[in-house]
């Protein structure tokens, strides 16, 4: 039997600088959880995997409501596996997130990677609404197969608002039933792991940063809009999150020195 579940949360300022959460539900393999955040300001929490999902034909979603002048980190404790299920009829499995960010508030959306296993059929769609002094760090990653296997089919998209009009709408589709050529030299080639780093921030509205390679399967693209893009391809999950993470070093430390400056 297929599994429908909505995980809910939602994050207020406490009124002493700091931020917490009236709404935290959890909903079938969706568990979430309060962890501690090493900054006094933030709320965390973690999604944690309460069995084995999605698998084809599962139904999976979460909500999440940064109120304004709030600053939430999400992150999870374990991989995502896509997984193909025991029955061939179900289709595929969605996996939809909905984030919403007033203004002032700060939202950090990093899960851990999202793996294609052999035989899964996954579409997930994440949907961000920023107000327009909202802040946003957000790391997608797709791993394509787990060791030794191929990717099962896998069709993403994120869309991004900012104070009502698109900043971002981007698609990608990769195993059967994608496009031909995705895993082609001019794409792919033989990377099977994909990311994505999304920075919002005000303040690059007056700094914007130029467009620029990040080593030789990585990129940053300026978007119309206070944001950057860094897309990056590599051979594993370990090679792609050493690429995106000193991305986020880099990005962070500029962004925080033009807070201090501004």
């Amino acid at each position: 039997m297929s599994v429908r579940a909505t995980a809910r949360l939602r994050a207020e300022p406490d009124g002493r600088g700091g931020t917490v959460l009236p709404v935290l539900v959890s909903d079938g393999p969706l568990a979430l959880r309060r962890t501690r955040s090493p900054r006094a300001a933030y709320a965390r929490v973690t999604v944690v995997g309460a069995m084995s999902a999605p698998l084809n034909g599962d139904r999976l979603a979460i909500g999440a409501d940064v109120a304004d002048g709030a600053r939430l980190t999400v992150d999870s404790a374990a991989a995502t596996v896509a997984l193909p299920g025991p029955r061939a009829d179900t289709g595929p499995s969605t996996y939809g997130l909905d984030l919403t960010a007033g203004e002032g508030a700060v939202l950090h959306w990093l899960p851990e990677q999202l793996v294609s296993a052999h035989g899964s059929d996954l579409h997930q769609t994440t949907r961000v609404r920023l107000a327009p002094t909202a802040r946003l760090l957000l790391r997608e990653e797709q791993i394509l197969g787990r060791h030794g296997e191929p990717t099962g089919a896998l069709t993403t998209r994120l869309t991004v608002h900012r104070a009502g009009r698109p900043l971002l709408d981007q698609q990608l589709a990769y195993g059967p039933g994608a496009p031909g050529g995705w895993d082609g030299a001019a794409v792919l080639g033989s990377h099977r792991a994909v990311g994505q780093l999304l920075i919002v921030d005000p303040v690059l509205e007056d700094a914007p940063l130029p467009a620029r390679l990040l080593g030789p399967t990585a990129a940053l693209t300026p978007l119309a809009g206070p944001a950057v893009l860094v897309t990056a391809v590599a051979a594993d999950a370990r090679l792609l999150r050493g690429i995106l993470d000193g991305a986020m070093r880099e990005l962070l430390d500029g962004l925080k020195a033009e807070h201090d400056t501004g």
